[in-house]
């Protein structure tokens, strides 16, 4: 038990996500008929964001040109990764084996049936294996996807599909494993990540960043107009995305209890602080309020609180959110011309930094002494902020590294980039025969 209340003590050493499947037939062993509706629900939720929220949201930021590739990026790496967790992700995630890597035992979801059950939060209570898996196929699935925004317009299609591979094999997995799973090093030194601030978040945002550099910028980047080209389709896109967010945060919960709740109201209350102060911000320093700004508000709250949501009070969540919406503010505008990277969608500046913020920030709001559920006898508000701070320098240099290689890889095989003449033409006619819009 680390230094957290009871059950965020279970959190450190369970985790929310990441939790031993368990075999039928245990006598204590009881499946809850709204645990498992509510699941259901969640990984739905969760499926909701990814596509059509994150491909509309993706979507409508580039030109019209680009329309479709991105949302043939954002769709086709989504079940490109759904396919692989079953084959091997569930099994290298989420089985016992050492601190790094689950085992093989679970590959092709060998054993795993219609019987066989899934730990929760609670000793007695469990999940069917099947809603289990499926919801943590589709955490993998959409941090795959976010990658694609930082390198939106001018990568090549079979590029996008052989990087995701070896970056889910070798960076998403290991670090899914490290935070949430049996044995994993980061949850056996008590790092918090109720739903996927490093595993998600950061993890994406670091491989986008090394992306934009590794592919390079956008023809006409700081010369040219490269503005989105319908903000209605971006707008559409948050919402669902703020919709779709209560599943990724109050699903981690596993069970239809208070924990949910608690996870509910702070992904609620987050979002819209971060929306206001990024609004507010913006109009301070530019003059005007813009629906951009208010949409890349509400995804930085949702990115900030993830890893926060079920530890945290309903007014912590309100200072985590306006603290997102100013620092992502400034991660998109003046951190964005300090790096020099065309991160087309702004990927680090939202999920990599706001992963960050929250990650750190956990350490900090879960203290009881600021309304969180640590246990007032235990916790230590600088020791779990060092130990939330190691698992963000982990995360940023093992995705960094394998990013990296990634890119290289995928460059030597098939080449990264697309020609100059298919870019200037739009990906939409070049790769993939369509337009978007007829005139």
């Amino acid at each position: 038990m680390n230094s957290l209340s009871k059950w965020i003590g279970k959190l450190a050493l369970a985790a929310p996500l990441a939790l031993v499947p368990a075999l039928a037939g245990a006598a204590e062993a009881a499946v809850h008929k709204g645990d498992v509706a509510w699941m259901l629900v969640a990984t739905l939720l969760v499926v909701f964001m990814a596509v059509p929220g994150l491909a509309l949201f993706y979507g409508g930021l580039v030109r019209a040109k680009n329309m479709l590739s991105v949302l043939m990026q954002v769709l086709v790496v989504f079940a490109l990764i759904l396919v692989l967790w079953a084959v091997y992700g569930y099994s290298l995630a989420f089985t016992p084996a050492n601190g790094y890597f689950g085992g093989f035992s679970k590959l092709f979801l060998s054993g795993v049936n219609i019987n066989t059950l899934a730990d929760t939060f609670t000793e007695t209570v469990k999940l069917p294996e099947f809603v289990f898996l499926g919801f943590q196929a589709t955490f993998a699935g959409i941090t795959c996807a976010l990658i694609v925004g930082s390198f939106a317009e001018r990568i090549r299609f079979s590029a996008v599909l052989l990087f995701s591979v070896i970056w889910f094999t070798f960076c998403y997995i290991p670090i899914a494993h490290m935070v949430w799973g049996p044995g994993g090093m980061l949850l056996g030194a008590g790092a918090l990540d109720f739903a996927g601030g490093t595993v998600v978040h950061i993890n994406a945002g670091v491989a986008g960043l090394v992306g934009s550099y590794m592919v390079g910028k956008r023809i006409g980047f700081g010369r040219e107009s490269l503005a989105p080209h319908s903000l209605p389709l971006t707008m559409v896109g948050a919402s669902m995305l703020w919709v779709g967010w209560f599943g990724f945060n109050a699903g981690s919960n596993l069970e239809a209890t208070s924990g949910a709740a608690l996870a509910f109201v702070n992904t609620l209350f987050a979002t819209a602080a971060a929306t206001l102060a990024w609004t507010f911000a913006e109009w301070m320093a530019k003059g005007k309020p813009s629906m951009l700004g208010a949409a890349s508000g509400a995804v930085a709250g949702l990115v900030a609180v993830t890893p926060a949501c079920g530890s945290i009070s309903p007014m912590g969540a309100i200072v985590l959110g306006l603290a997102a919406g100013v620092v992502c503010l400034w991660g998109v505008n003046g951190l964005k011309r300090m790096l020099g990277a065309d991160d087309s969608l702004d990927v680090f500046g939202v999920h990599g930094l706001g992963g960050i913020l929250g990650a750190i920030l956990t350490g900090v709001l879960t203290s009881p002494a600021l309304g969180g559920t640590g246990d007032p006898a235990k916790f230590s508000m600088m020791s779990q902020v060092w130990i939330q701070t190691y698992s963000v320098l982990i995360t940023i240099a093992w995705s960094g590294v394998v990013a990296f290689i990634g890119y290289k890889i995928a460059d030597m095989v098939v080449g990264l980039r697309v020609p100059e003449d298919e870019e200037r033409e739009g990906l939409d006619i070049t790769a993939h025969g369509e337009q978007a819009y007829h005139r």
